[in-house]
């Protein structure tokens, strides 16, 4: 068996992640055969603040995520799951996404890791 079945492992990164365009962007698909339980987002290397992007949702998981206090681009910020919250597994070929409500009001971009572990 691999690590991304039996620990927390980051599971992809992606670079230059529009946080301002209202859109959504893929992280990470599911493989065939497996679903995806996740730990955490880390966003990082935002390239401007984030000041205005009050609304960012994640697939399945966490929604209405306000990221504006992220004003130094130099940070990172892991968003976990919160306590007293049942998440659903994402599903076997889903794809896990960010989307930006109300993003940032400056053009920015950002680093976004995924990590968790597959069943």
């Amino acid at each position: 068996m691999e690590l991304i079945e039996y620990g927390i492992t980051k599971l992809a990164t992606v670079s230059a992640v529009d946080m301002k365009t209202a859109a959504a962007t893929t992280l990470y698909t599911v493989p065939p055969g497996k679903t995806f339980h996740i730990s955490r987002v880390v966003i990082r290397n935002n390239s401007a603040s984030l000041a205005g992007g009050t609304s960012y949702s994640f697939t399945g998981w966490r929604s209405g995520v306000d990221l504006s206090g992220m004003t130094v681009t130099t940070g990172a910020r892991a968003l976990l799951q919160l306590d007293n919250t049942t998440y659903t597994p994402v599903a076997a070929v889903t794809a896990f996404q960010i989307t930006v409500t109300t993003g940032s009001t400056l053009a920015c971009t950002a680093t976004i890791e995924v990590w968790g572990y597959l069943v």
